[in-house]
């Protein structure tokens, strides 16, 4: 099965149409999707970014059932334990894969906060800021969203936290 080319990928998504509705300047951009490998690392480099500048939105959910976006660099590993801490809760832990789509409206790979089919609470991991841009998901594979982060964070509603795993060798 061959995957649609970039510029046959430039549709509007939800998460395009939210942006368009709150008057934030974004650039999609398209890219070949390998069914593969969809990794945020994968994606960086088909669009020509730093891997620590594309954000991969992972959702999972808490001890007590409530689900959560997570949205981390794409070069980095999501600290679980720092999740259910931002979210006040005992224990977090990543979704099954088979409740993503059900939940977010989103496969695998196309997952993003805005536009998702419930408003669950988000986390975006506080290195967020330290760019001009940043890229996330569109709502679909094979489309990136890139705006600012604090207009990624006003359409999301994302609140800021640490959320990833330091480094092997980092003492964080």
């Amino acid at each position: 099965m061959k995957s649609a080319t970039p510029a046959q990928k430039l549709t509007k998504t939800n998460a395009a149409r939210l942006l368009d509705s709150l008057d934030i300047s974004y650039e999609l951009r398209g890219y070949e999707v390998d069914p593969e490998d969809l990794t945020a690392i994968s994606v960086a480099r088909k669009i020509g970014l730093p891997p620590e500048q594309v954000f991969k939105t992972l959702l999972s959910h808490t001890n007590t059932g409530e689900h959560l976006f997570a949205v981390i660099p794409g070069d980095s590993e999501l600290d679980l334990k720092k999740l259910a801490q931002a979210a006040g809760a005992k224990k977090a832990e990543l979704a099954s894969l088979k409740d993503v789509e059900p939940l977010t409206g989103y496969i695998r790979g196309g997952v993003t906060v805005m536009g998702a089919k419930k408003p669950f609470p988000a986390f975006a991991d506080e290195t967020i800021e330290l760019f001009d841009v940043i890229s996330v998901s569109a709502g679909q594979r094979g489309l990136q969203v890139i705006l600012s982060p604090t207009d990624y964070l006003r359409a999301s509603e994302a609140s800021l936290a640490d959320l990833t795993k330091a480094p092997a060798g980092d003492a964080r």
